[in-house]
């Protein structure tokens, strides 16, 4: 289970944000997304296994590409 998570902006050019998850006491990271497209909140990550996190990147990237 995911117990912290934290969000590293992207530089808007070249870098993509990106989701490090603490698992284990060890961080990883999780995901890379543009932050110009979707957002998230590291509260959301909180309790979530790594499967459940990169699951919700890929509802919250369908949710985008179909509005």
């Amino acid at each position: 289970m995911i117990t912290k998570a934290r969000i590293v902006p992207g530089d808007g050019f070249s870098t993509r944000a990106q989701v490090i998850v603490t698992i284990n006491g060890k961080e990883q990271p999780l995901f890379e997304y543009y932050d110009d497209e979707l957002s998230f909140h590291p509260s959301e990550f909180i309790g979530l296994t790594i499967e459940e996190g990169r699951a919700l990147f890929t509802k919250k990237d369908i949710e985008y590409l179909r509005s």
